[in-house]
């Protein structure tokens, strides 16, 4: 992997998305990319092994969220191999990230990517996110990989604090899952723009509790 080409890459593409990131920030980036290709000869920790599709599907989409992150305590939901926490946590060192998973795997790779790029402002907790108990809430709630919505909602729901948002990365709209959302979740669905995937969309459904 030749360091330049792949630092150029991210700072490209982040352009695209209109992200503004700093130099130090994308070889943060780019280690993160080289690592992941490193370990996953080891462990399966993604599917994706060309490096400009983890550039485009696991760098870029990760950070593609980053303006709708609410408040200082974000917690990644089934981060498998640490996205999208990891790059956020990157690019956003003033907000405090926990990634959480329970494949024991995933989460020894990114506790060292955190040691690596000696990131004051992550954790990566093996559990089930059901099973959780955290010292207190968070603000934002992210899930990139959790197949429902609904699902999303009864494992995670408790963790969030009251005026606090959850965050769902979903492909096309997902019209089904919207509709079985329960009543007392409000929703909103925003089409991000997404120049890195070359067929398919990507939508954010942004959930709050509603106050009674």
């Amino acid at each position: 992997v030749k360091n330049k080409a792949l630092v150029n890459a991210i700072a490209s593409g982040a352009i695209s998305i209109g992200e503004s990131i700093s130099l130090e920030q994308t070889r943060k980036l780019a280690l993160l990319v080289k690592e992941l290709i490193h370990w996953n000869r080891q462990i399966n920790l993604t599917s994706i092994r060309n490096i400009d599709g983890i550039v485009d599907l696991h760098i870029l989409d990760s950070m593609v969220i980053r303006s709708f992150l609410n408040g200082s305590r974000i917690l990644d939901v089934g981060t498998g191999a640490g996205f999208p926490g990891l790059p956020l946590a990157i690019i956003e060192p003033d907000i405090y990230f926990e990634l959480i998973d329970s494949n024991g795997k995933k989460i020894g790779f990114v506790n060292h990517i955190i040691n690596e790029l000696d990131l004051k402002n992550a954790v990566g907790v093996k559990s089930r996110s059901e099973n959780y108990i955290p010292a207190e809430g968070f603000d934002t709630l992210i899930a990139r990989a959790l197949s429902n919505i609904c699902n999303f909602i009864s494992i995670a729901g408790h963790l969030v604090k009251s005026d606090g948002v959850m965050l769902a990365l979903k492909g096309k709209r997902p019209n089904k899952e919207l509709e079985q959302i329960p009543t007392d979740w409000k929703h909103r669905v925003i089409e991000l723009r997404v120049p890195y995937l070359k067929t398919g969309s990507r939508h954010l459904i942004e959930l709050k509790q509603r106050v009674y």
